[in-house]
């Protein structure tokens, strides 16, 4: 549904909210090197302060466990990888969010060279899980996720 492969991505289709933020990470062969690795084994998630259950580079069909840590409680947020692209020019991955998660949807880290400049592209879409108390906390969980969102942007900087 995030469409990692894609430059463009295309509108969607159901009751998702839709995000995609881009930043600016730097210039350069060994930026992109360096970025393209850390993405890939799941360092945009580590450097935003979630801990992953796997350190292996990303293959599609991987299910981990992501545990975000909040106001001192651990929340379990198991995933599956639906996409890994690894092409000249665009890398990155796509995961879909597991029973139990506390929102229901999918994720894309994708970077992407242009000439020299290096980005990275977070895309997003989120609903609500069906299971409480997380449907209940929907419109927080919300807001914790812009805030998650501009830190995935600044950790591979």
């Amino acid at each position: 549904m995030t469409n990692p492969d894609l430059g463009l991505w295309p509108p969607s289709r159901g009751n998702y909210r839709r995000s995609e933020v881009s930043s600016f990470l730097g210039t350069g062969d060994l930026v992109w090197d360096r970025v393209i690795a850390d993405v890939l084994r799941w360092k945009v998630k580590t450097a935003s302060g979630f801990t992953v259950s796997s350190t292996a580079s990303v293959r599609q069909g991987d299910r981990v466990d992501v545990t975000a840590r909040l106001f001192g409680v651990a929340v379990m947020e198991p995933v599956e990888v639906v996409a890994v692209v690894d092409e000249p020019g665009r890398v990155g991955f796509a995961y879909r969010t597991l029973p139990g998660h506390p929102v229901s949807g999918e994720e894309a880290f994708v970077v992407s060279r242009h000439g020299d400049e290096v980005r990275l592209t977070v895309r997003s879409l989120t609903r609500a899980a069906p299971q409480q108390p997380w449907r209940a906390l929907f419109p927080l969980l919300l807001v914790v996720q812009r805030a998650v969102r501009w830190r995935y942007l600044r950790a591979l900087r």
